[in-house]
This record gives structure tokens, C-alpha cells and sequence, in this order.
């Protein structure tokens, strides 16, 4: 008996042991827990820009997840402790405004941080990673839920995204004395583009309208398109560019091809008084330029300068500069055929020289009987140019000179140049007024002169375009390659077509010049 309990109580030890052994080698264990934690799979970071406080910027992360759901983060900087700040995706762009799509996580402001996961939009509508990126919308991000009208940073996305492309126009000072400024352009992914205006010395409390006219700003022509109004604290104003008027299609490629100009104007009851104004488009001027003197004819004391000026249509700006002209005079000017010498008849109309201020300003793109004429070929018309007493008295000169082929090689210019940076080499003197990397024609015989305080950036003129030292061109030049003083060009009879100047460290730092008779 005592036998036979021992073996039962063996039997029960063992047992246990056995069934352990077998459910460790017959691959029956279940499987350890599944983490089901979506995992990232795409993502795009958008930036968001400082709005009423020049402090506070960031970015927008949309994250797309494996569960088709999308996370934004949003990441501020320089945000202050305390601070709640609610964030919304807004219907349509920044410039416009819209409605609230969705609302998003609200940024802490110890961390500067917010995020939130989501399906669909407030109203219940779906939306996914990719419809996002293609969405018309913007991002608000709000001072606190109290102050909503308060925006600290702000920024585009989707289709309205900004690709890196821009453009800028200079707006000149016309009526106002001190202001002046810069139109720019910047392109969006959806092809339309925002259009931001600066200004500079408006005053607090102004709102300056602004527009694109037709034609040239000398020719003059109707409003093609509105601008948002220009607030004079900020000496800003940001527009959606994505239709005319009129309803046609306009985009970021259309305004750089337009034929127009922007007015800014003093104030919408005010509309005749310019504050500022610049040719866009195809009216742009290239930068190439030639000058040719003006002498004192029957008047004494009364001389000047007219100044060729290239667009970008290839077609002329013609702007006279006399000296010594009286107050309320109104004195006519033409171009006409042959040498001054010689004589010959009208071939092209000016625009009458003002008296007051003693300046003719003309768009030339034909001749008077309609053959059209380009800004080269200007270049090397046989022409002169007379300015006359007044529309009764044509027969007495106030001044005169030669043009195009009949002239010599007397021209003078002197050019102060300084750097905005790596970038570019900007120009004043000579017509130019902060013109960064212009084109240039000189011709033979002319005398130029380059006073360069540029330190750093040795200015070298060359026959091939590119950095180094290599391919100087030296022929008649003077200290080729100082960063700090003065290079003197008497261009050879024998000067190449075209020449370059370019910065021997940065390539950019360049320019074109274009040698001519």
C-alpha cells in the first residue's frame, strides 16, 4: 500500500513537469502583444510667418499616418510662457481670408508646441494627407481664444503653397517726396500668385489704393487690376493674384508678361495724386542704357541729356534732362532724320519738355509713320534730336544733339558701386538707383569709370563671364580688379561686341556690357 501511494505522489510530481516540457516545444505559446501604434509615412512642413509680432514664427508638419489619419504639429518660436494660442486652417489664402475648415491643436506657449490627430474636417467632411496638400487653404495662429483677431503667425499651404519663385518691380517716387518702394511678386504652387507691395515713409493711419494699369506708365491706360489697399502703419499690402478685373485668368506667368504698370495712389478720394508707380512685365526695363548730350543751341544756359533706356519688349524709354529751362514752358522735342548738321525731317514725336521741372518722359516702340522700332536699332539710327522754344516759336532751339550713328566717342559716365552681399553688385549714378547686376552699353571712345567700395568683392572686367582671374580684358582699363576704388574703361575702337564685368569670388555678382559705335 505504502508502495503504491509513493508511486501515485511520483506520478503527480512529474506530471506537471511533462505538460510544461510539451507546451514549450509544440508551438502553441501565443504570440507576444502587438503594438498597434500608427506609424508615420509621409510628411510636408510648412512655414509660418510672424504677423503682429516680429518675434514669433514657425513651422506647420502635416504627418501622414499609417492608419490614414494626419497629425500637424505646429512648432513656434519665442512664444511667451502662459500663452494659449488657438490654430485653425482657414478656407482660401492668407491675402484673402476664409472661414475656419478645421481647427487645429492650441499652441502652448512654455513649449511653443501643439498637436492633434484627425479624419475630417469640422464639419464632418473626410480629408486625407494628400487632399491636404492640394487644399485652398492657410493657417491662423491666434494671440489667445479671447483675442482672435490677433494673428502671431500665419502661413499658406496646399495648393497655395509658395514654390521659391518671385519677382520684384521698383515702384518710383511721382507726387509724395519720400515714398517709394517695391511691388513683389511671388509664385504659388497652383500657378496664381501673391502679390505683396512695400512702401516706404507712408503715413500712420493712410490707406493708399493701388492697381495694374494697361500700357506703360508714360502712355498711360485703365485699371486692369485692384490691389488691397496699402495701410500706411505698415507700408504693406498683400493681394491674391489669380484673375483681372474683368474675370480673365491671371497668374504669376501672365504678370510677368503683362503689359502694364502699377499706381499707388494717395488715398481713394485722392486718386490723382501718385505716391508711387513702376512699369511690370514686358515693360520692365532691362537695365541697358546710352546717354547722349543735348547742347545749348539759342537760348543761353539751357542744355542736357537724353537717356535710351531698354525694355524688356525690346522697345525704348525716352527720357530728356535740361537744365536752365523757365518756369511754364512747354518746349517740343522730336527725333529727326539725318545728322544736325545736315537737317531733316521729324521722324519720331517727344513729349514736350516741362518747363518747371525741365524733363520730357516717351514711350518709343515705332516711328511716326508706323514702322516699329526697337531699342538696338535706336542704337544705330542716323539721327538727331532738337528741343525746341515752344509750339509757336519752332523755329528757335533751346537745345540739340546728335544720335545713334552719327555720334562720336565723347561719352562720359561715372558709376558708384557698392554690394548687397554675395549677390549682386548695386549700381547708383547714371540713371541707376540701387540697381543690382544692370546690363550696360558703353560705346567705343567713351570714357567710364567705376568707383568701387566693395570690399571683398575685386570687380573685374572680362572678356569671357565667370569667376577668377582668368579672361581680363584690360585693354584701356585702369586698377582692373580693385574692390575698393576706382576702375577707369576707355573702350578701344577695336572692343569686342560684348564684354562682362563679374566679381572674381562670386558669380552672381555680374553683368553684361554691350559695346557699340
Amino acid at each position: 500500500m505504502k508502495h503504491l501511494i509513493g508511486k501515485l505522489l511520483i506520478t503527480l510530481l512529474i506530471s506537471p513537469l511533462i505538460f510544461i516540457s510539451c507546451s514549450s516545444d509544440d508551438g502553441n505559446q501565443p504570440d507576444p502583444p502587438v503594438d498597434e501604434s500608427p506609424t508615420e509615412v509621409n510628411s510636408k512642413t510648412y512655414n509660418l510667418v510672424s504677423v503682429t509680432n516680429p518675434d514669433i514664427s514657425g513651422t506647420a508638419k502635416f504627418i501622414e499616418l499609417s492608419d490614414a489619419t494626419v497629425t500637424v504639429e505646429l512648432k513656434l518660436q519665442n512664444t511667451t510662457s502662459g500663452g494659449q494660442h488657438p490654430a485653425h486652417i482657414h478656407v482660401n489664402t492668407a491675402a484673402e481670408g476664409g472661414g475656419i475648415a478645421r481647427t487645429l491643436g492650441t499652441v502652448d506657449g512654455g513649449t511653443g508646441e501643439s498637436a492633434i490627430n484627425f479624419s475630417t474636417l469640422d464639419d464632418g467632411t473626410s480629408i486625407t494627407y494628400g487632399e491636404l496638400l492640394n487644399f485652398d487653404g492657410y493657417i491662423n495662429v491666434h494671440l489667445s481664444a479671447n483675442e482672435l483677431s490677433t494673428i502671431v503667425a500665419q502661413g499658406d499651404i496646399g495648393q497655395n503653397e509658395l514654390t521659391g519663385t518671385s519677382k520684384e518691380y521698383f515702384l518710383g517716387e511721382k507726387d509724395i517726396s519720400g515714398i517709394n518702394g517695391s511691388a513683389w511678386f511671388y509664385e504659388r504652387k497652383n500657378g496664381e500668385a501673391l502679390a505683396v507691395i512695400n512702401l516706404e515713409n507712408t503715413t500712420a493711419g493712410g490707406e493708399y489704393p493701388g492697381h495694374i494699369h494697361n500700357n506703360t506708365a508714360v502712355v498711360g491706360g485703365g485699371i486692369a487690376f485692384s490691389f488691397n489697399a496699402v495701410n500706411g502703419d505698415t507700408g504693406n499690402s498683400k493681394t491674391n493674384v489669380t484673375v483681372l478685373d474683368d474675370g480673365t485668368p491671371f497668374g504669376y506667368d501672365d504678370v510677368l508678361d503683362f503689359n502694364g504698370y502699377i499706381n499707388i495712389h494717395l488715398s481713394a478720394t485722392e486718386l490723382s495724386t501718385l505716391v508711387a508707380q513702376g512699369d511690370i512685365g514686358q515693360n520692365e526695363l532691362t537695365g541697358q542704357t546710352i546717354s547722349y548730350d543735348l547742347a545749348e543751341k539759342d537760348v543761353a544756359g539751357v542744355s542736357g541729356t537724353v537717356f535710351f533706356a531698354e525694355r524688356k519688349n525690346l522697345t525704348t524709354l525716352v527720357s530728356i534732362q535740361l537744365s536752365g529751362t523757365s518756369a511754364g514752358g512747354a518746349h517740343p522735342a522730336h527725333i529727326h532724320e539725318n545728322d544736325a548738321a545736315t537737317g531733316g525731317g521729324i521722324i519720331i514725336d517727344l513729349t514736350e519738355v516741362n518747363g518747371d521741372t525741365g524733363i520730357s518722359v516717351t514711350q518709343v516702340a515705332a516711328l511716326n509713320n508706323g514702322t516699329a522700332i526697337t531699342y538696338a536699332e535706336l542704337l544705330a539710327i542716323d539721327a538727331y534730336i532738337n528741343v525746341h522754344l515752344s509750339a509757336v516759336d519752332l523755329g528757335t532751339l533751346v537745345a540739340q544733339g546728335n544720335i545713334g550713328s552719327n555720334t562720336g566717342g565723347t561719352e562720359s559716365k561715372t558709376f558708384t558701386i557698392t554690394n548687397n552681399g554675395e549677390v549682386a553688385y548695386v549700381f547708383n549714378e547714371e540713371g541707376f538707383s540701387n540697381t543690382e547686376n544692370p546690363n550696360l552699353t558703353f560705346k567705343r571712345g567713351g570714357t567710364y569709370i567705376f568707383n568701387v567700395t566693395a570690399p571683398g568683392h575685386p570687380f573685374l572686367i572680362k572678356s569671357v563671364q565667370g569667376i577668377g582671374t582668368s579672361d581680363q580684358y584690360n585693354d584701356g582699363v585702369t586698377n582692373n580688379g580693385v574692390d575698393s576704388g576706382s576702375v577707369t574703361f576707355v573702350v578701344p575702337t577695336d572692343a569686342p561686341n560684348t564684354l562682362y564685368y563679374n566679381c572674381e569670388f562670386h558669380s552672381p555678382m555680374t553683368g553684361t556690357i554691350t559695346i557699340t559705335n
